[in-house]
């Protein structure tokens, strides 16, 4: 490798790692779209972790992997994990050809963990430091060479008849048939442990058919199957239905990061950046973007 100097500055611009290896700025590129050098993208610019590089760096020239992508398998693009409906829009809207595999956000992660998709949604709690996402991700996807990146928080609550009295919150359930989310999803997660917060027994609920998402959650309510659901706004408001809210929640895409550079998701998120899907999520309601494609985890 050159001598150059080896910035002193916490990420690495395209020209700066180009200069750093002797290489064409078209060969950074090309690394940063196979997945074989660590990057991140930040405000639209394509960016290179000081510490990073020094170890894959490290690696090269002492004989090990030089940082490649573990396994030799192609992932299939395929999107995992937590169905959300903005999101499920937006991949037909987009014609982006994604295909979507939705059954919760921890059947995601470990899907994502075998490569059986390029990314998954996602939207897990973390009681001890209250916070989304990350903990879990950073646990679960460790070895992976894939990145956690913001895609919209979600009003989530209660989802009630119209003929039935609004709850002041979850305690208001008990007795009420519900509609339970399947086990390891992030909704059901948190339901419990909101539930345990709260002092409302789950023995004491009637619990529906199992719903696999967020509208078949919402629609067993409609049809008068469930008197409630722990749902989002933006549902319950398509389906005309009474929104009690609980709080905010963070959804978050895991991306493997060679597929990040590569059309699927390229044409899925730069099409999240346009005005029509703005309007969507105004009209939709509950929804905030403007943290979309913010990198709140790096492998």
């Amino acid at each position: 490798m050159a001598d150059t100097a080896f910035p002193d500055h916490e990420f690495l611009t395209v020209k700066e790692l180009a200069d750093l290896l002797r290489l064409k700025e078209r060969k950074v590129y090309d690394l940063a779209a196979s997945g074989a050098v660590p990057c991140s993208r930040a405000t639209g610019k394509l960016l290179f972790p000081a510490d990073e590089i020094r170890i894959w760096i490290d690696r090269a020239t002492s004989g090990g992997e030089g940082g490649a992508a573990p396994g030799a398998v192609d992932r299939p693009p395929i999107m995992l994990g937590s169905h959300d409906p903005l999101l499920d829009w937006a991949i037909r809207q987009s014609r982006c050809g994604l295909a979507t595999f939705h059954d919760g956000s921890l059947d995601g992660v470990e899907r994502f963990g075998k490569r059986e998709g390029i990314a998954a949604g996602l939207h897990i709690h973390d009681e001890l430091s209250d916070t989304w996402n990350v903990p879990a991700v950073s646990k679960a996807a460790a070895g992976q060479n894939a990145v956690l990146v913001s895609f919209a928080t979600r009003r989530r609550g209660l989802v009630v008849r119209p003929d039935m009295p609004a709850p002041s919150g979850l305690r208001d359930l008990a007795g009420r048939r519900i509609v339970p989310r399947q086990p390891g999803s992030g909704t059901d997660t948190l339901f419990r442990h909101l539930a345990a917060r709260e002092g409302l027994a789950l023995a004491g609920l009637d619990m529906a058919e199992v719903a696999r998402t967020e509208d078949e959650a919402v629609e067993a309510v409609r049809r008068g199957a469930a008197d409630a659901a722990f749902g989002l706004e933006a549902v319950a408001r398509s389906y005309g239905l009474d929104f009690v809210p609980i709080l905010d929640e963070e959804f978050a895409l895991l991306v493997d990061r060679k597929a990040w550079f590569e059309p699927p998701i390229q044409t899925l998120m730069t099409f999240c950046t346009s005005g029509a899907f703005k309007a969507r999520a105004d009209a939709y309601g509950g929804y905030g973007i403007d943290a979309l494609g913010r990198v709140a985890w790096n492998a």
